[in-house]
């Protein structure tokens, strides 16, 4: 019996199309991460990690969670055991993992990074952790190494409006060999029912330099954030949503809803609904105005576990995906920038898989002839961002629009060793497309097919965002 190797040069390819056209096309690609969760000080300041658990496990939720469904002790995941205790229960987690795509990114991982092509368990956990500490010890394991090292030419973090970009400021005038631009995440400002809606109000007065003492005044002080963050080479917005906030309102409620909440009464989930509603809205005018992307990522069901979250705090794996209502919402959002002209270039994301059509068929309502690609069907996300999500979001796409507009994968990552999921993704397109060709449903045209998956690894969005 002839057995293919586990994770050699032709990794998920399984025609010759797809080899060329992943070898030929895909793979010289350079990357645009437009949307992660790097540490901006960590880039700037070029960190060193003492160590893999450092730079590999510390605030991976992805492996949390399959450590703890393997009945790992907390101790171990985010407690206070030593890095090389943690590293090592880690890989005894690993061989169980099969299946799930935490194996193949481990191992893909180690091979990029580390050019180690041994199967993590706990037998070379103690030799592996040596070697690689070894490794990151040497000046070319730093962190803007690392990312030149996968060929990055821009990197994207998520950053909060009272953000004083300090480090994207430092890192412009340093010249560090790729781009990094903030991405202007309002969330806090948008979320009123947050117990500490008030206290961040007062952080972003602070930061904007203008007293906020009614509903003028927070967007004011957010479109002296929004100026702020242009001039320091943002373009785009993202907010992490549960689902898009769209219902009726006046303008006088809205105003009384955010004095009302200043003064420390309770707002109810309608007041909150509309207050959400608005300034959704009037953020969006505002992207717009500025030739800016906005981007949405939808369907989050987040700290479900109260007793964890009391414990660990938020973003430590207890998040899951939700079944929000998604379509109508979000039509009645884009309708109303839409209908006042003000509809900047989107990127819709879902995390529930029954909303994959959904959101691929709502794009095209928008798309208007001004842009190529002006409305996206974002990469799969989180809990969708591996071999079967990647592949489902992809034939969603083909199906409802023009994969040929659209602008590709994104790590969403807080790790600096995951831009090999760009490889991950540009194998998997290769791949579909190869089969369609050997398949006899697409023409052997590699020229063409060529540059169709060439422009998708990284030429729409070298077009989409003109960084």
């Amino acid at each position: 019996m002839s057995v293919k190797p586990f994770l050699n040069d032709n990794f998920l390819l399984q025609s010759k199309t797809a080899e060329l056209l992943y070898h030929e096309y895909a793979a010289p690609q350079p990357i645009i991460d437009y949307h992660n969760h790097l540490p901006p000080d960590q880039i700037v300041n070029d960190h060193a990690f003492s160590n893999i658990t450092q730079v590999w496990l510390a605030g991976d939720h992805y492996k949390w969670r399959a450590m703890r469904a393997l009945g790992i002790n907390e101790r171990y995941i985010t407690g206070d055991a030593s890095d090389r205790e943690k590293f090592i229960k880690w890989s005894e987690v690993v061989p169980y993992t099969m299946r799930n795509p935490l194996y193949h990114w481990t191992h893909l991982e180690l091979q990029r990074y580390f050019n180690i092509n041994d199967l993590l368990s706990s037998d070379n956990a103690d030799k592996i952790y040596d070697e690689t500490k070894e490794m990151l010890n040497s000046s070319e394991y730093r962190t803007r190494k690392l990312i030149i090292k996968q060929n990055v030419k821009v990197v994207c973090t998520t950053d909060d409006p009272i953000d004083s970009l300090e480090h994207h400021i430092k890192g412009k005038q340093e010249q560090m060999g790729f781009k990094m631009l903030p991405a202007f995440r309002p969330d806090k400002a948008i979320l009123i029912s947050s117990a500490d809606y008030p206290t961040y109000v007062n952080k972003l007065s602070q930061a904007a330099d203008i007293e906020i003492t009614n509903y003028d005044d927070l967007h004011n002080a957010l479109n002296n954030r929004l100026d702020y963050f242009h001039t320091h080479g943002c373009r785009l917005a993202d907010h992490g949503l549960s689902r898009i906030y769209a219902s009726d309102y006046t303008e006088s409620r809205v105003k009384n809803i955010f004095e009302r909440k200043l003064k420390g009464e309770t707002i109810s989930e309608s007041d909150a609904e509309a207050f959400m509603s608005d300034c959704i809205y009037r953020l969006g005018i505002e992207y717009a105005k500025r030739g800016w992307v906005q981007q949405f990522h939808l369907g989050a069901l987040r700290n479900n576990n109260e007793r964890m979250l009391r414990d660990l705090g938020p973003d430590t794996g207890f998040d899951s995906i939700g079944d929000f209502e998604q379509a109508y919402p979000l039509s009645k959002l884009l309708n109303r920038l839409d209908n006042s002209n003000m509809l900047a270039k989107t990127i819709l994301y879902n995390l529930n898989p029954r909303d994959n059509e959904v959101f691929a068929a709502m794009i095209g309502n928008y798309n208007d002839g001004s842009i190529k690609g002006k409305m996206q069907y974002g990469s799969a996300w989180w809990f969708l961002d591996q071999k079967d999500g990647m592949e489902k979001q992809i034939n969603a796409l083909s199906n409802m629009g023009l994969l040929s507009c659209f602008i590709g994968m994104l790590t969403d990552s807080r790790s600096f060793l995951s831009f090999p999921r760009h490889e991950y993704f540009r194998r998997i397109l290769c791949n579909m497309i190869g089969n369609d060709v050997e398949n006899g449903e697409l023409p052997y045209d590699i020229k063409w097919l060529g540059k169709l998956v060439a422009d998708i690894s990284y030429r729409n969005a070298e077009a989409y965002f003109n960084f």
